[in-house]
């Protein structure tokens, strides 16, 4: 909702004896914003007033004006420059209405629309201003929720060689710690363009999330688009939570800050702090340099280890001669054009019933949606990696010959009910993902991966070779893939080594060693991804598992 000078409005009525509403300057979700005149003070004020949902019993309606004073008080004690005045919450006829300060000049979006966008040190200006705006809310607890240009307000210098003001307004879905929201619970609040994904994903959320959609508003600022906006709603969505993310041209001079802000991992998102720290070096220098380390927000952060995954797993499929070896990475949800669509369709018809966005992504029936993997820790080094040997010792283990692993230091035994046994480390967690069963390490750094199929025509090598050829389709950016004729303890066996750039930014680049083989009559697959830098680990737990894997019967 924009506070901002407008048109004439309706009748004039006044208020809690107190406050003449003359002019609606606007309407929105969450109700009418009101040009006023506060008569005790003699003064211009704007009046925000509460829509209400008619749909509601008497007692939840007093429940929902209840919490809406509630948490309007909360957000009249944030005092800070760049924050919307309030200056009263009042009730008229069991409506409420919310007294704030009147400002005078437009929004940002309304800049950007008739002046076009903005250079880069005036883009780091606002983005300084709404930091420290969302670090005083965030240090008492209150989230906005909707940051995006038409709620940011550019109040009208008195002196031409001023800037404007920069004003933070319409926390009008905010959430307060400790309370329930403005909105009814379940029902989405935000604008999809500028909602983070671990919101869209359904995670719990925190600070991080308003600091994303500062990200998402430096990028419209300086390009005068959003870089998620698409041409519906349920190709937004797919925009934030998946798609990759490129940043415009025009956001290149502050790309360091940008970057950092639309992490997906808020685990790993730029703070407000440095984030504050970079652009104003920038305005400084003319330079913007890069985050520090641990510039990452403190507190609660989310990630997609929060969303159950046992609830998100498509039910184990029967065993099926297949032609092609599991894929070496099980990819982040992709959800097709039309599961996008309907996901949409059903955000617009369900919102008023109080479905949430999330639940929408994460329980439809898209046969190409696979279970998240949680974006592993960002890794830049670059050493070269170590291949496995092609092929394993002539003399068997004594793992094999007793037919039962023996674990090495700092392994432990899992026998898996799906009908095997191996050595993983101890701190390994299973996670069964359809015909794949994974094991990985506490953050998913490290992903050992296991499927068990009938023969396919060709034999190893040729089933590799075909999964060679698909590599770019199923893993991003790969190259230096390579598929070696071997054996595994006399068996047929080929091996498939290729690098990769990752899910996301924050996984980084990935190196994988996947080994396929031939035995009583049954194909097996192992296979352990890790980020470049990690690669002597990998090899490690990769040698390991394929050095004490046995059949077993199923439990």
């Amino acid at each position: 909702m924009m506070v901002r000078m407008g048109t004439e409005g309706d009748s004039v009525r006044v208020i809690a004896g107190r406050y003449r509403l003359e002019k609606r300057l606007g309407r929105g979700g969450m109700g009418v914003v009101w040009r006023a005149t506060d008569q005790l003070l003699g003064r211009q004020v704007a009046v925000k007033e509460i829509a209400q949902d008619d749909s509601l019993s008497e007692e939840e309606a007093r429940q929902h004006r209840d919490r809406t004073l509630r948490e309007a008080r909360a957000v009249a004690q944030l005092r800070h420059p760049h924050i919307i005045v309030v200056h009263d919450v009042v009730e008229q006829d069991e409506r409420p209405y919310i007294v704030m300060e009147l400002i005078d000049g437009g929004s940002l979006a309304d800049r950007i629309s008739t002046h076009g966008p903005v250079d880069a040190a005036e883009a780091a200006r606002i983005g300084v201003a709404l930091l420290g705006a969302l670090r005083t809310a965030h240090a008492a607890g209150v989230l906005h929720r909707d940051i995006k240009p038409a709620n940011v307000l550019l109040e009208t210098a008195s002196d031409e060689a001023d800037a404007d003001r920069v004003v933070l307004t319409d926390f009008g879905i905010a959430q307060v710690a400790g309370a329930t929201t403005l909105t009814e619970n379940g029902a989405f609040v935000g604008s999809p363009e500028y909602t983070a994904p671990e919101r869209m994903s359904g995670v719990r959320t925190g600070p991080a999330s308003d600091l994303w959609s500062l990200g998402a508003l430096l990028c419209t600022v300086l390009s005068g688009e959003s870089p998620f906006r698409r041409d519906s709603l349920g190709g937004i969505l797919h925009a934030v939570v998946f798609d990759e993310i490129r940043p415009p041209e025009e956001a290149r001079p502050l790309l360091p800050v940008v970057r950092g802000l639309l992490e997906r991992d808020p685990e790993r998102r730029l703070g407000a702090a440095e984030a504050e720290r970079m652009l104003r070096a920038f305005l400084k220098t003319g330079r913007t340099p890069k985050a520090a380390a641990g510039g990452a927000s403190p507190g609660y952060t989310p990630t997609q280890k929060d969303v159950p995954l046992r609830e998100l797993a498509p039910p184990p499929q029967p065993s099926t001669p297949s032609p092609t070896p599991p894929a070496t990475e099980v990819p982040p949800p992709r959800r097709s054009t039309r599961g996008v669509l309907v996901a949409a369709l059903l955000v617009a018809a369900m919102a008023g019933a109080g479905v949430s966005a999330a639940a929408l992504l994460m329980r439809g029936d898209d046969k190409e949606a696979s279970p998240p993997v949680s974006s592993a820790p960002l890794t830049s080094t670059s050493a070269g990696t170590t291949s496995p040997s092609p092929t394993r010792s002539a003399t068997p283990s004594p793992s094999k010959t007793a037919n039962t692993p023996t674990a090495p230091s700092g392994y432990r035994v899992a026998h898996d009910p799906d009908g095997f046994a191996l050595a993983v480390p101890e701190d390994f967690t299973r996670v069964p993902q359809g015909e794949r069963i994974f094991y990985m390490s506490p953050g998913e750094t490290f992903r050992l991966g296991i499927k068990m199929s009938d023969p396919a025509a060709g034999g190893p090598l040729a089933v590799m070779k075909s999964a060679a050829a698909k590599g770019a389709d199923t893993n991003p950016g790969y190259h230096d893939g390579k598929v070696t004729d071997t054996t595994h303890y006399g068996h047929p066996a080929a091996l498939w080594e290729f690098t990769w750039n990752g899910f996301s930014t924050a996984e980084g680049p990935r190196h994988t060693y996947d080994l396929c083989w031939e035995a009583g009559g049954r194909m097996y697959d192992v296979w352990v991804s890790a980020p470049v830098g990690k690669v002597r680990e990998a090899k490690e737990y990769f040698d390991v598992a394929l050095d004490t894997f046995v059949p077993e019967q199923k439990q």
